[in-house]
């Protein structure tokens, strides 16, 4: 290896520009340290060399070696075994290939590593690639620092790109805003208002944050952001404590304190002539205290009236941490102005979030509307096709690696599942009973209960994964307050396109004519030669399948369990009563009035939402009592019922 090192070119100072700028640097880059590194980035910045950023990447990296001989540096490459390639810095060629032995490694520390990444901003601000930009820019809004601006602003200049531009102009802003003076600083401020991002939040917070502090009169020309009202604004005791924290009063021992000093001062089972038992109370434990203050045991305990009259000696204010009265007033107003922006998109996102809670309650509930409505069956086991479309999923995705194509085959594949699941529940079990209500609900809870244990048997009690696409990874993100995940879209799309779908089927094909008839009436559709019984297994068949692929759909942001279907059932049946039985539209508008009024219940107490169910049901208890057939009645045998 020796003959290929010694054969390799040595680069002169005119032909290797950057390898002659290190080698005016030559021990600081072969030894750096955090005192010495600046140095040698002040020579490469000043040289402004097109190979520079390559060569501050690896060196950061710990690729760059120096050839003992003749003191050159490279950067490396590892081969097979001991073999290392060289690379020259300056044109990025293979120069030799040499073992690890006959180079000298460079290690900068993490203190030097830091140092130059800060430097490889600059050049990076500029680089050819989009991405490395991007990270340098984000890399800025990491670790700001006032000598960023001007890198920044040389950068916009030369930036190609309309969206980056854009990013580096609100950072270039934002910086301004932070550390500029003068005049740029309060129009970089005001240029901030209405900005709901957190970065400019946090700016304009940081310049308003204020440290309290009291004073026998308000000091002449401080930036002052309130006076304190004593009683009001600050409790007398905290008043009173911070002003024996610096020494101006004795302190006021705690309960603590004088807890300790009565126990230490326990004779014949009392304290001060006062029996222990009877120190149960605030005042006893003063008089005990007293009367050992009396006899010099413990420091005087100040009263009421002179605790008062040094808080009233003092006045209490927060000021400003920034001392530019002008540059808080224009934090205030943009901070203001963004405040009212702020709480539309928190109303905004907060909408977003119950239109999706509503569309999911609307998936799971539509199948149940058309049965009950129809049917006028309670089908306790509802949730449970909702569960076995779940599962159906599950199963494709193991089956079928790709997602996207999996999740293709799992809806269509769902609701033929849970099809004939229904029809064979309603040719067994349902038929006998049409007359028996009661003994209908208690049946098909029967039933509920053995899916679920058969799903437990065999796919075990834990959570199934059921994973969404690539595609349907991430959130929809309009800003930093407002964003809703992609999935969520699309189960809102679904929901959309299943409204479509049924509108389709009851309204343009004879199927939906014939389920529209017997809902109506029965009687008068079976002397029209409808078969009621044909029309009943098909519908109750529809409404099993709607609500497999509406567990598809659910499982792919739910846990999937045996026991997921029961978390759906209370929902859907307070769904289709609210929104009218039998009515699709009905049911749209009673998953719209759940959905939004369970988020705003929990907008009021965020961390408890099982408070804001227990609210929602009471409101839907008070809210049949007025309206007890639903936002939308069905005429016909729904009205008559």
């Amino acid at each position: 290896m020796l003959w290929l090192m010694l054969w390799a070119p040595s680069l002169s100072a005119q032909e290797a520009p950057l390898q002659q700028v290190l080698q005016g640097v030559q021990a600081e880059v072969a030894n750096p340290s955090r005192r010495t590194v600046p140095a040698v980035l002040s020579a490469l910045m000043d040289a402004d060399l097109e190979a520079t950023p390559a060569f501050l990447r690896a060196w950061s990296e710990r690729e760059v070696v120096q050839r003992p001989e003749d003191g050159l540096f490279f950067i490396a490459r590892d081969g097979e075994g001991r073999a290392v390639t060289l690379i020259d810095i300056d044109t990025g060629a293979e120069v030799a290939t040499v073992t690890s032995r006959d180079v000298t490694q460079i290690r900068p520390n993490a203190g030097v590593r830091s140092e130059i990444a800060a430097a490889l901003v600059r050049f990076e601000l500029s680089s050819p690639d989009p991405a490395r930009r991007i990270a340098a820019t984000e890399a800025i809004a990491r670790s700001p620092d006032p000598g960023q601006i001007p890198l920044l602003r040389a950068a916009i200049g030369e930036e190609p790109d309309p969206a980056i531009r854009a990013r580096k102009e609100r950072l270039l802003a934002i910086l301004t805003a932070r550390f500029g003076t003068g005049p740029e600083r309060i129009a970089a401020i005001e240029a901030l208002a209405g900005d709901v991002g957190t970065e400019a939040r946090g700016v304009l917070n940081q310049i308003l944050q204020t440290r309290s502090e009291h004073a026998p009169a308000l000091p002449e020309g401080a930036n002052i952001a309130r006076v304190l009202t004593v009683g009001v604004d600050i409790d007398p005791l905290r008043a009173h404590a911070r002003l024996a924290a610096d020494g101006l009063v004795d302190p006021r021992p705690g309960r603590t304190a004088i807890r300790d000093a009565l126990r230490a001062n326990v004779e014949d089972g009392a304290v001060g002539g006062i029996p222990v038992h009877q120190l149960t109370t605030e005042d006893a434990r003063r008089a005990a205290w007293r009367a050992l203050e009396a006899e010099g045991r413990v420091p005087p305990l100040p009263t009421e009236a002179e605790m008062r009259a040094a808080v009233d000696a003092v006045v209490f204010f927060d000021r400003y941490q920034e001392d530019d009265p002008a540059v808080t007033d224009a934090a205030r107003a943009a901070l203001d102005s963004t405040r009212t922006r702020v709480g539309l998109f928190q109303a905004l996102n907060l909408s977003l979030e119950a239109l999706s809670l509503a569309s999911i309650f609307f998936l799971g509930a539509i199948g149940l509307a058309i049965t009950f409505g129809v049917m006028r069956v309670i089908n306790m086991a509802h949730g449970e096709f909702i569960m076995m479309g779940a599962y159906t999923g599950y199963v494709v995705q193991t089956l079928i690696p790709g997602h996207t194509l999996s999740l293709a085959v799992a809806l269509p594949l769902a609701f033929a599942v849970t099809f004939a699941a229904g029809v064979a529940m309603e040719r067994l079990v349902i038929r006998h009973l049409y007359t028996r209500p009661l003994e209908t609900l208690l049946a098909t809870f029967g039933i509920s209960i053995a899916l679920q244990q058969l799903a437990k048997n065999i796919f075990g009690p834990q959570a199934r994964p059921l994973t969404a696409p690539d595609w349907l990874a991430g959130a929809i993100r309009i800003n930093d307050i407002a964003s809703i995940s992609t999935i969520r879209v699309a189960i809102f799309v679904m929901a959309v396109l299943f409204l479509l779908l049924l509108l389709y089927i009851l309204n343009r094909t004879r199927l939906g004519l014939e389920v529209r008839a017997v809902t109506q009436n029965p009687g008068m559709a079976a002397s029209m030669g409808i078969n009621p019984d044909r029309i009943n297994m098909l519908t109750f068949g529809l409404g099993s399948g709607i609500a497999g692929t509406a567990g598809v759909a659910i499982g792919l942001f739910a846990q999937v369990t045996s026991e997921m279907g029961a978390n759906y059932i209370v929902q859907s049946f307070m769904t289709v009563v609210v929104g009218g039985v039998g009515s699709v539209f009905g049911t749209l508008a009673g998953a719209g009035l759940i959905g939004f009024l369970q988020k705003g219940i929990e907008w009021f107490n965020p961390a408890n939402t099982l408070a804001a169910q227990t609210w929602m049901v009471l409101f839907i208890i008070l809210f049949i009592q007025f309206r007890p057939r639903g936002i939308i009645a069905l005429k016909g045998r729904a009205a008559g019922d």
